[in-house]
C-alpha cells in the first residue's frame, strides 16, 4: 500500500487578468507562485480546491485558474478536486471546471461527486447557498453521503467540503461555517471519514466532528489575523496551502506557509538525515 500525498489549495479568489483583490492582493500571482513550488517538490496524488476559486463566479476567473492549475496537475500526475465555495457561481462553475454543457444542471443542483484516488475516496460536498455566505447541507446531500459512505473504501474517505462545519471563537467567523453540524456528524459517525478538510475562514485551524479530525486549511487569497485587536476584524497579506499525507491508513496533515521569506537553511535531505542520526547516536552521560 503505497502512500499518498494530496495538495488542498484553498480559497484561491481568482480575479480576471489586470484586477487585484482589494485593489491589494494579485491572487493570480499568489496560485502560480504556490504551483511553482509543487512543481519542485515532486508527485502529488490529487489537487484539491476547496471553494471560493473565483471571487466573483464569472467564467474568465475560473477559465484562468483551471489554465494555470491542469497543465501543472498533469506534471505532477495528479487528480483535480474542483470545490464549490460561496464566492462561486454554481452555472458557472459548472460548465467551466466540470465540463457541464450549459443549461444541462438546474442550478439548484448541488455540485457533490466522488473521487476515487488509489483506494482513497474523496467525497466533495458542495455546502454553498446561492447569494449567501453560510453553509447548509440539505436532507438530500445528507442521505446521500449516507449511502456513499455505506461502502467503506480501501484507503478510507477524505470529505471535503468549503463551510467548517465547528464553532469559531471570532464573532465573524461564527457567521460563516456550516449550519446544523450535529446534522452532519450524524452521519459521519462510526464511519470511514478519517478526515473533514474546509476553507472559507481564511484561518489555518482544526477541531473535531463527531470524533473525526477537522482541518480548516489556510487560504491562497489572504489571512484573517486570528488574535485581532479587541473590538476589531483584520485581514492581512499572506498565504499558504495544506499538505495532507496518507501513510498507510493514518492522515497527517501539515500547513505550508508560501508567503515569500528567507531560508534559515537549505540543506540536502541525505545530509539532514545523517545530522539527526549522528546526534542520535551521541551518548547521553
Amino acid at each position: 500500500m503505497r502512500d499518498l500525498r494530496i495538495v488542498q489549495l484553498t480559497d484561491t479568489h481568482i480575479r480576471p487578468a489586470g484586477e487585484l483583490l482589494y485593489d491589494t492582493v494579485d491572487t493570480y500571482a499568489n496560485l502560480t507562485h504556490v504551483l511553482d513550488r509543487l512543481r519542485a517538490s515532486g508527485p502529488v496524488d490529487a489537487l484539491v480546491l476547496s471553494g471560493d476559486l473565483t471571487d466573483s463566479g464569472a467564467p474568465a476567473g475560473y477559465r484562468r485558474l483551471r489554465a494555470a492549475v491542469e497543465p501543472v496537475a498533469a506534471e505532477l500526475g495528479a487528480a483535480v478536486v474542483y470545490v464549490m465555495g460561496n464566492h462561486d457561481e454554481r452555472t458557472a462553475f459548472g460548465v467551466e471546471l466540470l465540463d457541464h454543457a450549459p443549461g444541462s444542471v438546474p442550478v439548484e443542483q448541488p455540485h457533490d461527486q466522488v473521487v476515487e484516488v488509489s483506494g482513497l475516496r474523496i467525497i466533495v460536498l458542495d455546502s454553498t447557498v446561492p447569494g449567501r455566505h453560510l453553509g447548509v447541507l440539505d436532507g438530500g446531500q445528507l442521505t446521500w453521503l449516507g449511502e456513499q459512505l455505506r461502502r467503506p473504501a480501501a484507503r478510507g474517505t477524505l470529505l471535503v467540503l468549503h463551510h467548517p462545519p465547528l464553532p469559531s471563537g471570532l464573532p465573524a467567523a461564527e457567521l460563516l461555517n456550516l449550519e446544523q453540524p450535529d446534522r452532519l456528524a450524524e452521519v459521519i459517525a462510526g464511519t470511514d471519514v478519517r478526515l473533514v478538510l474546509c476553507g472559507h475562514n481564511h484561518m489555518t485551524s482544526a477541531g473535531t466532528l463527531a470524533g473525526i479530525p477537522v482541518w480548516i486549511g489556510p487560504a491562497l487569497a489572504y489571512r484573517f489575523d486570528a488574535m485581532p485587536p479587541v473590538g476589531r476584524i483584520r485581514a492581512v497579506q499572506g498565504f499558504g496551502y495544506s499538505r495532507i499525507d496518507v501513510l498507510g491508513l493514518d492522515f497527517v496533515v501539515s500547513a505550508v506557509e508560501a508567503t515569500p521569506a528567507a531560508a534559515v537553511y537549505e540543506r540536502t535531505e541525505d545530509e539532514m538525515v545523517a545530522r539527526l542520526r549522528a546526534i542520535d547516536r551521541v551518548e547521553v552521560r
